[in-house]
């Protein structure tokens, strides 16, 4: 049955708008070229939607051609005014924008973590009126919030955790009562961070993948055929709480002490490159934890130190801080180390391309190199850049359980699952150069078995195809610390999928909550105007 008159016009002028708002401002011949439509349909769309105050006349082609410079059509980037948050446990980062997605203004406020509800709140508000006051903007039309924690799925609201500030379930409320006719949004952090991964960053060609996050705390936000998925209490991604070998306890419904948190989230990446011996900050938190990785990825490649072939276990801290997921919170180091279960010698010892320097480095190399974990015949897994030989069974995940107190782990001797799961001490001595570059290479391959872990059982479950490490520790390990966690990936499962780093880093919540703002306030005023008579 073919669309009305009033439905085609309306699926024309979405089309013609997402692409100035794609590709920036477009003569007609180019919106006609880009829709397929004929040139009259292009030239009622563009006095339609003219009329309505959507588009207008932003400049002239600069081709050079005989006659008038044609018209350069653009979206009304000043139609309206868009605030996003990205809402930490110790402040919050502003930042106003257009219609267009246009940055106008910013700012970043500290909240101190003995203030009380009210005035934490306060000052935040202010903050959002201050910045848009400086970028002009009269009224905000939709403000857009990224916080940590869970989201009712049936109001919206942010719900009560453990850990987190209490300030932060009255901040959208407060914005509501101090912001009139604002449309207030509130989404999890992660979920925003791979909306833009997908939309501006590393999962720009994925329909389906999951991100990791990896920053204060760790969470996933999981993506399927295009849909972001919450489920049905809004806790999808919980990944901190999943329990995991290497650990030394399990985690319980309000500590995620002995879930993947303990193995990845950054009081563990710091206490793991201590016991490497590396340089470490007193402040416990996600661009400290970047800071330390960033460092050994650095040390590491200007010495040519392979980090595959460090130790599949290295020492880890034991328990993790209570109560939360990717938020960042007060944290302190856990215990003493225990051990990560690995999955026996790496690619670079064994395998093809040994000594080469970083396993699973895809030709090209750059930020945007991909990394593929899949199977390649019994036995053995195919790693872009180099083989990983041997069967899983051997150091495997399963089975394996910290060793006893008093074992060599509780003095910090790296130690490693052996063939029957008793732990042994690892590496060899031949296979434990010294070095600053050295012992970089060793702590990344200690915090990338550790990542594998968590990837693999979201992998054994969803098959996403892909795994994006996003957050700042996921983005200052970059390719190096992809590669090596789709190398032991590849061991881990039988499933084929891609390791990609994070394109967007820390700004990725941000970026995400700005996204849905415009979305949001897009449909609105697109749908509401094309729609007046």
């Amino acid at each position: 049955m073919p669309a009305s008159p009033s439905t085609a016009r309306a699926i024309n002028d979405r089309l013609a708008l997402g692409l100035l708002q794609e590709r920036g401002p477009l003569t007609a011949g180019q919106l006609k070229q880009l829709t397929g439509l004929s040139r009259p349909t292009v030239a009622d769309l563009v006095e339609r939607l003219t009329a309505a105050g959507l588009v207008r006349v932003v400049g002239e082609s600069g081709a050079a051609r005989r006659g008038p410079n044609a018209r350069l059509y653009g979206i009304v980037a000043d139609g309206a005014f868009l605030a996003a948050l990205d809402v930490r446990t110790d402040g919050v980062v502003v930042l106003v924008a257009d219609l267009v997605g246009r940055v106008l203004a910013e700012a970043s406020v500290p909240v101190d973590g003995g203030a009380g509800t009210g005035p934490a709140v306060e000052r935040v508000v202010a903050a959002v009126e201050r910045a848009a006051k400086e970028a002009g903007a009269e009224r905000l039309h939709t403000v857009g919030i990224g916080a940590p924690g869970l989201i009712d799925p049936a109001t919206g609201d942010l719900r009560d955790s453990a850990g987190l500030p209490a300030w932060h379930r009255s901040l959208a409320a407060a914005l509501q009562e101090r912001l009139p006719g604002a449309r207030i949004t509130v989404e999890n952090e992660t979920n925003l961070a791979a909306l833009a991964e997908q939309r501006e960053g590393a999962a720009r060609d994925r329909d389906t993948f999951v991100l990791l996050w990896l920053g204060h705390g760790t969470g996933a936000a999981v993506v399927l055929d295009g849909v972001l998925r919450r489920g049905a209490s809004g806790g999808t991604g919980e990944i901190g709480f999943l329990p995991v070998p290497g650990t030394s306890s399990l985690p319980s419904a309000t500590d995620c002490g002995g879930g993947f948190h303990a193995l990845a989230g950054a009081a563990a990446v710091l206490s793991l490159a201590a016991a490497h011996g590396l340089p470490t900050p007193a402040v416990v938190d996600g661009p400290s934890a970047a800071g330390v990785v960033r460092a050994a990825v650095r040390n590491a490649s200007a010495t040519g130190a392979s980090a595959a072939g460090g130790t599949a276990t290295e020492g880890r801290p034991g328990k993790a801080p209570t109560g939360e997921r990717a938020g960042r919170g007060a944290a302190e180091p856990g215990g003493g180390p225990v051990p990560v279960p690995g999955a026996g010698p790496s690619a670079a010892e064994t395998g093809p391309g040994a000594g080469e320097g970083v396993a699973g480095r895809a030709p090209g190399g750059g930020a945007g190199a991909r990394f593929v974990a899949a199977e390649n015949g019994p036995g053995s897994r195919d790693v872009v850049g180099g083989r990983s030989t041997g069967a899983a069974g051997a150091g495997s995940v399963a089975g394996v359980e910290p060793p006893a107190r008093g074992s060599s782990a509780d003095e910090g001797v790296p130690v490693r699952a052996g063939r029957d799961g008793a732990p042994s001490v690892s590496p060899p001595p031949d296979r434990q150069p010294a070095g600053a570059g050295d012992a970089g290479a060793r702590f990344l391959a200690a915090l990338a078995d550790g990542v594998a872990v968590g990837a693999a059982s979201v992998v054994a479950v969803l098959d996403p195809g892909c795994v994006v490490l996003g957050g700042e520790v996921g983005r200052a390990g970059g390719e190096v610390l992809a590669g090596l966690v789709a190398e032991r990936l590849a061991r881990l499962s039988p499933l084929p999928t891609e390791v990609r780093a994070g394109g967007l880093g820390g700004s990725a919540v941000l970026r995400g909550a700005l996204l849905t703002a415009r979305d949001r306030a897009q449909d609105e005023l697109w749908s509401g105007r094309q729609s007046r008579p």
